[in-house]
C-alpha cells in the first residue's frame, strides 16, 4: 500500500483523558482498488463518513489527540472485527455463524456499500483480505488502543469518542421530543461508558444547539464493543451526526453550513477535553 493506514495528529501536550477517532472518514482509494471495483468513483464514497475528521480537527489544540483513517471503509472497515470475513466475497473463507453485518455484505472487507451496492464482481482472495488487514486494520487498532493506553496511565482513564456520521435517511422516524435527532450517541447501551460520561457529551452538543439522542438507530459497533470497557476505566461513546446538516449527501460535498456545523462541533470538542476537570477538584478535596 501506498498510503499510510491513518493520519495521527497529536497535542503540543496531552491535557485529557479523552482521544476522538474516526474511522470512517478515510479517502484515499487507490487506482488498483477502483479497477478491482464495479462502481464509479464517486458511488463507491457512498459509505464514506466524509469530512468527519476535518469536523473534529479541533482536537489537537485542546489537548487531545485525533486518530484518522486513510485508507476507505469500502476498502476495509475498522468498525469490524478482524475476523468478520464473508465467504460469499472472499475464497477460502467458510461459511458458518455468521452476524447479521457480514451477512449482509459488511463485513471488514465489505462487499457492498450503502444501498446494497456490490462493490466486486465476483471474488477477491484470502491473501489479499489478510494483506488488507495486515497493512491498514492492526497497525490502526494497535494506534489507537496505545493511545488509550496513554490516557489511563496518565489521566487514570481513557475516554474515546468514536467519531461518524449517518445518511440523513437513517433517522427518518425517530424523534426526540418531536424532533429529528441530529447527534446519535452510542453506548451499547450502558455497557461502553459510565453515565456520567455520557450524559456530559450529551449535555455540551445539546448547549450547542444540537437535537441528541442515544442509541438509537446505532448503539454502537466493533469499536465501542471491543475498547469499552468502563470496569478497566476505558470508555468509549460513538458520535453519529447526520450528514445532511454539513454535507450534500449526493454530490459529496460540503454545504453551506459545513462551517457553521464544524465550529459548534470545536466548541463540543473543547468541552468534551474538560471532562477530567470535575474529577481534579474531587481528587484535591
Amino acid at each position: 500500500m501506498q498510503n499510510d493506514p491513518y493520519m495521527l495528529y497529536m497535542p503540543e501536550e496531552r491535557q485529557t483523558s479523552v482521544v476522538f477517532a474516526s474511522p470512517h472518514s478515510g479517502r484515499c482509494y487507490e487506482p488498483a482498488f477502483l479497477q478491482k471495483s464495479i462502481l464509479d468513483a464517486h458511488l463507491i464514497r457512498s459509505s464514506e463518513d466524509a469530512f468527519v475528521d476535518q469536523l473534529f480537527n479541533a482536537a489537537p489544540l485542546h489537548g487531545a489527540p485525533l486518530l484518522a483513517a486513510q485508507m476507505p471503509r469500502a476498502y476495509v472497515d475498522l468498525n469490524r472485527g478482524a475476523e468478520e470475513l464473508d465467504p460469499a466475497l472472499i475464497n477460502g473463507v467458510r461459511g458458518g455463524a455468521l452476524n447479521a453485518r457480514v451477512s449482509s455484505g459488511l463485513g471488514v472487507i465489505p462487499r457492498v456499500v450503502a444501498g446494497a451496492r456490490a462493490i466486486y464482481n465476483g471474488k477477491i482472495s484470502l491473501s489479499e483480505a489478510e494483506q488488507r488487514l495486515t497493512n491498514i486494520w492492526f497497525p490502526y487498532h494497535k494506534q489507537l488502543q496505545a493511545l488509550l493506553n496513554q490516557s489511563r496511565e496518565t489521566f487514570g482513564r481513557a475516554v474515546l469518542v468514536d467519531c461518524h456520521s449517518m445518511p440523513h435517511e437513517a433517522v427518518r422516524g425517530v424523534t426526540r421530543n418531536g424532533l429529528r435527532p441530529e447527534i446519535v450517541l452510542g453506548d451499547r447501551h450502558g455497557a461502553s461508558a459510565s453515565q456520567e460520561i455520557v450524559e456530559h457529551i450529551a449535555e455540551v452538543f445539546e448547549k450547542a444547539g444540537f437535537v441528541v439522542a442515544r442509541n438509537a438507530p446505532f448503539a454502537g459497533a466493533y469499536i465501542t464493543q471491543h475498547y469499552g470497557r468502563p470496569i478497566r476505566n476505558q470508555h468509549v461513546v460513538q458520535v453519529e451526526i447526520d450528514r445532511s446538516i454539513y454535507m450534500n449527501e449526493a454530490q459529496i460535498r460540503p454545504n453551506n453550513q459545513f462551517h457553521d456545523v464544524r465550529d459548534r462541533i470545536s466548541q463540543v470538542v473543547q468541552q468534551i477535553c474538560q471532562i477530567d476537570q470535575g474529577r481534579d477538584r474531587l481528587a484535591a478535596e
